[in-house]
């Protein structure tokens, strides 16, 4: 396992213990080879992916992120994304709303009026506060940054509909589960919301996520 976050092993002993259907899902992906939550470090590759993704199924943002990795020659970065054409952007199967987006993050980052340095010494909530001020970024584009990209061990993104159809799935629930239900499993998860939600979402997508 690469760079594994510390408190993955910690994380899945307590969860184990606190609730059996974690127990069976953890025990269920225990192979030597075993993906776990990674980060590539890189706030503005993940920003992109994350507005990529918003609304649309998991195979069509991989498809629509392939075509914009290619535009910008596999090299994701302000500088190459500020100097594509809104045309260039939307021929990569990407909206209006996503290209401005998009567009808008890469000239924040370099005229420095967004500094990602900053998110490291906030809390979880105002990272959520201060990452939701960028244009197309909400709450969900938020935790799945604080997520994938920090690996903040406690985040539980209920806005997620695979986290809801996960929960649905596992634990007998109507979809959309019951909000009641949803709070009483990240009380019983915390402080290890991150991993129950990595292992929810193993067990209706076996081909892990990562932003």
């Amino acid at each position: 396992m690469v760079n594994t976050p510390k408190y993955w092993n910690k994380a899945k002993k307590y969860l184990s213990k606190k609730d059996k259907i974690m127990f069976s899902l953890i025990n269920h992906y225990k192979d030597p080879s075993e993906t776990v939550l990674t980060s590539r470090k890189d706030i503005f590759f993940s920003l992109c992916k994350s507005i990529i993704g918003q609304q649309i199924s998991v195979a069509a943002a991989n498809s629509v992120f392939l075509k914009f990795k290619k535009r910008c020659n596999n090299k994701i970065n302000p500088k190459v994304v500020s100097k594509l054409s809104i045309l260039q952007l939307k021929s990569c199967g990407l909206s209006r709303q996503k290209v401005s987006g998009i567009k808008n993050l890469a000239k924040q980052i370099l005229n420095k009026s967004f500094n990602p340095r900053i998110i490291s010494k906030m809390d979880d909530e105002e990272a959520i506060i201060y990452l939701s001020k960028l244009k197309q970024i909400g709450r969900w584009s938020a935790e799945m940054i604080l997520l994938f990209t920090y690996n903040r061990p406690n985040i539980w993104p209920i806005q997620d509909i695979g986290l809801l159809r996960a929960i649905s799935k596992n634990y007998k629930k109507k979809y959309l589960p019951p909000e009641k239900f949803i709070n009483r499993l990240r009380n019983r998860f915390s402080p290890y919301c991150s991993v129950a939600t990595w292992y929810l979402w193993r067990s209706i997508d076996p081909e892990p996520i990562q932003y």
